[in-house]
């Protein structure tokens, strides 16, 4: 069954609980500030058996008992993940324990969904072709990372993307976040785009670069 909350704009919900800190954050941020993910994609197409993580998860879609165990309503760094489970948006995936603990969070959408992507995302997300979904908004607790979860959690989400029939996979990671990065390669992603996303005095400028095929990660670069 789909998990329902009451709508409400992310930023009055942050006045709401006083987290003025986070909206004066989000303004230094937009009068300036810079940027730069890298574009990662997969191949369905390519096999890919990814390393089992230290400890057993399963892959099954959120339900609502889930939600106090991976977030905290009110902490502002889990605004934006708290304001999609707000809005019903389809379809976020956890990894669970052999307990039914959860202890991975992701969003799989298809190009179905792609007037609420550009929406959501400000148009910082290409518009994605029927053959196309896109991984976003993952989560690891903190009492969970360093296991291995991610990557092998990520990888069999994606693989679900095969039930609307698309082949490609995309998702960005910001190009200092070395060990989300790290993840991605080993649930089988690879560089094929930069996006640079500059704010002055709350003007947006982005820039895509498309990279050459083969390109490496940063972490692998000479």
């Amino acid at each position: 069954m789909p998990i329902k909350f009451r709508k409400s704009k992310t930023v009055l919900s942050l006045l709401f609980h006083f987290h003025f800190d986070e909206i004066l954050r989000k303004m230094r941020y937009r009068l300036r500030s810079r940027t730069v993910s890298y574009g990662l994609r997969r191949d369905l197409l390519i096999p890919l058996e990814p390393t089992p993580p230290k400890i057993p998860i399963t892959i099954r879609p959120i339900v609502r008992k889930d939600i106090p165990q991976l977030l905290r309503a009110h902490d502002p760094d889990q605004s934006e993940r708290m304001s999609f489970l707000r809005e019903d948006i389809p379809t976020c995936y956890v990894g669970v324990m052999q307990d039914d603990t959860p202890c991975y969070m992701q969003w799989l959408m298809s190009s179905e969904h792609n007037d609420f992507i550009q929406k959501r995302f400000n148009h910082a997300v290409p518009l994605l072709a029927p053959d196309e979904a896109l991984l976003e908004n993952a989560f690891t607790p903190e009492a969970f990372r360093g296991m291995g979860i991610m990557a092998y959690a990520m990888a069999h989400i994606a693989k679900k993307a095969e039930n609307f029939k698309a082949r490609w996979v995309i998702t960005f990671v910001e190009k200092d976040n070395v060990p989300s990065l790290k993840g991605c390669k080993r649930a089988g992603f690879v560089p094929y785009l930069l996006r640079d996303v500059q704010w002055y005095l709350f003007m947006r400028r982005i820039t895509w670069i498309p990279l050459p095929k083969g390109s490496p990660y940063p972490f692998e670069s000479v």
